[in-house]
């Protein structure tokens, strides 16, 4: 596959309402359909929030109104190697806020 031929998807969008946080991780949505070559997490919402892939480690923080975005082919031809894999769940752990955390997702196709 080369940068020529390769597209991207975009796959269904994930979501998570802050309210429901009780200090414990969540699922953000379900595992991600395939494998992911750009990655966008948002916290719309009014408190901090941890994410992770395993639902007990922390990996990374998201301030509130704050957005992070995971780009694993930027500045590089595409060759299938730098992706999240699929399946990969992603977990969002915090306190009770106002607001929803999204996940967007863009995959390689042709």
């Amino acid at each position: 596959m080369n940068s020529l031929s390769t597209r991207l998807f975009y796959s269904p969008m994930q979501t998570l309402d802050t309210s429901g946080l009780l200090g414990a991780y969540a699922p953000l949505g379900n595992p991600i359909p395939d494998a992911a070559s750009i990655i966008k997490l948002v916290n719309g919402s009014d408190v901090p929030v941890t994410i992770s892939t395993d639902g007990t480690t922390d990996m990374d923080i998201l301030p509130a109104g704050s957005f992070y975005l995971y780009d694993l082919t930027t500045n590089k031809s595409f060759d299938g190697t730098r992706v999240i894999p699929a399946g990969t769940q992603f977990y969002v752990n915090g306190v009770a806020g106002s607001g929803l955390v999204y996940l967007v997702i863009l995959h390689a196709g042709n």
